[in-house]
């Protein structure tokens, strides 16, 4: 057990890897920020984030904590905690799920310009303890992040509730272990899928609160059919991410240029390792599908067969169970990065099994306009489950 010493720069661990292979274990923890509600009220508001619904200041930590990667293997993975002060002794918890995200440097512990952790610290200062995880290879932590994996955004997230629990106790902070679950965009339907965990019994101790996706690609399958059509924005980057990291989990071609045209293939999986910058990636790819992938691979991408039909159908499958409590599905008819048929379709798969769910469109917004429309609505939820 470390001894809390804030004017360290990094607290050292709970365990270590030669101690404790338990997942959830925080290793090491590092503190980010001290604020008041006055500065918290600011930052928020530099990211066009509602200040109303701020009641506290709240105390930040990077904790990179034992996880499992995608073989089942012991590894580290890295999340923003952000902690309430001066709050209620028991604290509610909650958990945010990002978006797509290509560079390390992006993800909400490392980085203090983050739209996610402008979200965490937005549910934080509302009163709720708030985990970020920053999901496998992002963040600190190691290899390459499997991006649209399912199972491995749950592990991961699973992993850092309980590493969160365990630093909110250390921090004499008693934690309710029902769960508020948000998420945006690629963390829409993780929240679904972490969601579905927790009540099928994944996770004995945490119990399911809320879920407010924003923005999620319920209907990856459909999704899919209409980038191949042109019907989304930054086609060429969403598919070349995708395809790169399902071949490393799913085996979708055998040589890079079996699925990308040249130069692309002799670049595109150094491009997506998840060290370069997004503008470096967006600005090293096509702006069209033809220019970037093989005739044959174009084909399959329209007409999914093999390991990626097997792939999509249980990306698709997120909405199909029934939660214990209402699913709120914030969506805009204006999103062209993850089109509104997802939340529709998402809605009726979920009312079809007998679970209460609805849609709050905004019209409007786009993608990111969404998020910032969604969050004090989803703090209004979570308050509303108190």
């Amino acid at each position: 057990m470390f001894a809390l010493a804030l004017g360290l720069s990094v607290l050292p661990g709970f365990a270590h890897a030669d101690e404790s292979e338990d997942r959830g274990e925080p290793d090491t923890v590092t503190p980010l920020a001290h604020w008041d509600a006055a500065r918290v009220a600011d930052y928020l508001e530099g990211f066009g984030l509602d200040r109303s619904h701020v009641k506290f200041g709240l105390d930040a930590y990077r904790v990179e904590y034992f996880t499992v990667s995608t073989s089942g293997t012991l590894t580290i993975a890295s999340s923003l905690v952000a902690v309430p002060r001066n709050g209620p002794r028991e604290l509610q918890l909650a958990v945010w799920l990002h978006g797509t995200t290509v560079y390390k440097g992006d993800a909400a512990s490392v980085n203090d310009e983050s739209d996610d952790r402008a979200a965490t610290f937005m549910l934080a200062a509302a009163g709720y303890v708030t985990t970020a995880p920053d999901y496998l290879g992002l963040g600190e932590g190691p290899g390459t992040h499997p991006y649209d994996d399912r199972g491995s955004e749950v592990s991961a997230s699973l992993d850092a509730l309980r590493a969160t629990a365990k630093l909110a106790e250390w921090l004499q902070r008693r934690v309710d272990p029902r769960v508020s679950i948000a998420g945006f965009s690629q963390g829409g339907a993780s929240s679904l899928a972490l969601a579905r965990a927790i009540e099928q019994g994944e996770a004995r101790r945490f119990k399911v609160r809320a879920i407010a996706p924003i923005g999620g690609p319920y209907d990856m399958s459909g999704t899919l059919a209409t980038a191949v059509a042109g019907g989304i924005e930054h086609t060429t980057a969403y598919l070349a991410y995708l395809t790169v990291s399902w071949n490393r989990l799913h085996y979708l071609y055998a040589s890079p240029s079996d699925a990308f045209l040249p130069p692309y293939d002799r670049t595109i999986e150094s491009l997506f390792d998840n060290t370069h910058p997004a503008e470096e990636v967006l600005t090293s790819l096509p702006d069209t599908l033809d220019a970037l992938f093989t005739p044959q691979y174009l084909a399959l991408l329209a007409a999914p067969s093999g390991a990626l039909a097997d792939a999509l159908a249980a990306a698709d499958s997120v909405c199909d169970w029934t939660p214990s409590v209402e699913t709120v599905l914030y969506t805009s008819q204006n999103d062209r990065d993850v089109p509104i048929a997802n939340a529709r379709t998402c809605e009726s798969a979920l009312l079809a099994r007998g679970a209460a769910a609805r849609v709050v469109d905004f019209k409007e917004p786009d993608h990111a306009g969404t998020f910032i429309q969604a969050m004090p609505l989803v703090i209004e939820q979570f308050d509303a489950r108190r």
